[in-house]
Parts: C-alpha cells; sequence; structure tokens
C-alpha cells in the first residue's frame, strides 16, 4: 500500500486514499495492533473519530490500550447528530472508557472549558494549521494557532481554580521546528503533536510524505499530501545531535536551550514569559540566508 501512495501523483492522491478506506474498519484489526504495540512495550494511543469511538470505544478499552484519543476538526459537547443518528455523549465516555480520554480539535475558551468539565483528560487544540490540512481552505474556519492555544490555556487556568483538576492543554498543527515548540509552550501549551517533522524520520512508514487525517473523506477530503523527505532518524530528530541549522532536528534540545536562555526552569515558568508579535524576526538580520536559501532562509 505504501508503495502505491508514494508512486501515485498528486492529482491521483485523493482517489487513491478514498480506494484504500473505502473498507469497512474491523474490529479485530483494531485489538491486533494495540496488542502488538504493547508486547512490544509501547504506549497505545488510540485516536478515533467521534463516529468510531461510539462504534469501537468499548472494544478498544478492552484491548488494553493506554490512552484514548477522540478527534475531529471540532469537537463540542454540544454536537448533534444527523435525525435518527445516535450521538456521542463525550462525558459518559470519558467516565466509562477506563483510560484517559484527550478530546479535540478546538480553538476558543468555551469550546476548552466545556471539554474540561465533561472530563477530558486534556484538549487538542487547533483547526486548519497542519502542514498537511486544508481545513481553512474548504471550510473558511480557523484561529491564529497562537490565539488559540492561549485562549485554551485561560481555560484550562480557569477550570483548574474552580474544580482543582489540571487538564493539560495540546497544540496540535503548524508546528514544524523546535522554535514553533517553543513559542506554543510560551503561549501556554502543555505539549504539543506534531506531525510533519515525525514524518521526516527515517523510521516513518510515509517514506518522507505526510498527509492529513482527513485526506481520505469520500465526500469532502481536507488533507493533502506534503513530501517532506527524509532527514535523520527519529533519534536524530528528537534528542540530536542536530546536522541541519533550521531547528528541525534536536527539538528537546531545542526547548531546552530556549528555557534556559528565557531563564525558565519549568514548563510552567516557560508559560510566564513574556510574548509579543513580531512578524519581522522570521527576517530580521537574515539577508544572506534568506538570499542563499540556508537556515531560516530556506
Amino acid at each position: 500500500m505504501l508503495d502505491r501512495i508514494a508512486a501515485v501523483g498528486r492529482d491521483a492522491f485523493v482517489p487513491l486514499m478514498q480506494e484504500l478506506y473505502s473498507q469497512p474498519v474491523r474490529e479485530d484489526l483494531i485489538r491486533q495492533r494495540i496488542a502488538e504495540i504493547k508486547q512490544q512495550g509501547g504506549i497505545a494511543a488510540v485516536s478515533a473519530t467521534p463516529v468510531a469511538a461510539l462504534r469501537f470505544g468499548k472494544a478498544i478499552a478492552e484491548a488494553g490500550t493506554d490512552l484514548f484519543f477522540v478527534q475531529a476538526t471540532v469537537v463540542s459537547t454540544e454536537h448533534i447528530g444527523p435525525e435518527g443518528q445516535e450521538t456521542l455523549d463525550l462525558e459518559v465516555l470519558c467516565r466509562e472508557m477506563g483510560v484517559p480520554v484527550v478530546l479535540g480539535n478546538c480553538v476558543t475558551y468555551e469550546v476548552a472549558l466545556q471539554l474540561m468539565r465533561a472530563g477530558a483528560a486534556g484538549v487538542m487544540v487547533g483547526i486548519g494549521p497542519g502542514a498537511a490540512c486544508t481545513s481553512r481552505g474548504v471550510l473558511g474556519i480557523g484561529i491564529p494557532q497562537a490565539t488559540a492555544v492561549a485562549d485554551c490555556a485561560a481555560a484550562r487556568d480557569d477550570y483548574e481554580r474552580e474544580s482543582g483538576r489540571y487538564v493539560p492543554i495540546v497544540a496540535d498543527g503548524g508546528i514544524v521546528t523546535g522554535g514553533d515548540i517553543c513559542k506554543c509552550l510560551a503561549c501556554g501549551a502543555d505539549a504539543v503533536m506534531i506531525g510533519s517533522p515525525i514524518a521526516r524520520a527515517t523510521e516513518a512508514p510515509g517514506r518522507g510524505f505526510h498527509w492529513g487525517m482527513a485526506t481520505p473523506s469520500p465526500v469532502l477530503p481536507r488533507g493533502t499530501r506534503i513530501k517532506v523527505g527524509t532527514t535523520g532518524s527519529l533519534e536524530k530528530i528528537l534528542r540530536g545531535p542536530a546536522g541541519l541549522d533550521d531547528g528541525t532536528q534536536n527539538l528537546l534540545g531545542c526547548i531546552r536551550t530556549s528555557m534556559g536562555t528565557l531563564g525558565a526552569r519549568t514548563i510552567k515558568e516557560m508559560q510566564q514569559v513574556e510574548v509579543v508579535v513580531a512578524p519581522s524576526l522570521l527576517t530580521e538580520g537574515k539577508v544572506y540566508q534568506k538570499a542563499q536559501q540556508l537556515g531560516m532562509g530556506k
């Protein structure tokens, strides 16, 4: 299958994905994959749409998953499904799943607060900023990621004061470099979800390509395939040593060095640093890099 995906042209990619995903999801294969991950000592984190969560949630829990993500372009406790179709009750799911349930995505203070009150163990933040996502172009919906993270982080802090429970905020989408991760933390995120940086690893199954989760939709695809290349091992991308100068390798080193530069000893202190809007920082003093397409000028 991966050979077909890698070889197909751009215009044929979405139809191919639609074809590959046209077969119904098999519960036995879900259980098998979770078992394989657990047998190798990994943490089994399963992601499902609300519809899939409604259908397979019990089987996923029974199979021994450690963490369950319920993800869609937008997730809300006030969602109403088509007439006659059962609607997923997020509060019931969080209460009865038996494992931590992370809900998303959202971009506003109000919805983040709703998801926390429903019992979310974590909240995913971001609509459409991902490198391979086309939701903003297709739907015209989106909030700049820094604003979304800051607003949802405010909801987290207010909810902690209200309930005594701390719910981590996970920035999801548009995060390519170590600098992007650091800016997310500075805006209030507790963690990040990254796609394209990991897709560049030699171990990544996409073989130098990356595509969005909504690509195979049979009626309205909202993702495309992008070529990100292969730049090194997962170890090098996450922990270094970096062989590139553009912030795409040794991401943990980027975080540590940024925190040290800013005088932040913990993530909580990093969330309190001053943030300013300054687009010129992307080009300031980088004349030669830009002209020669090096480093930040690529």
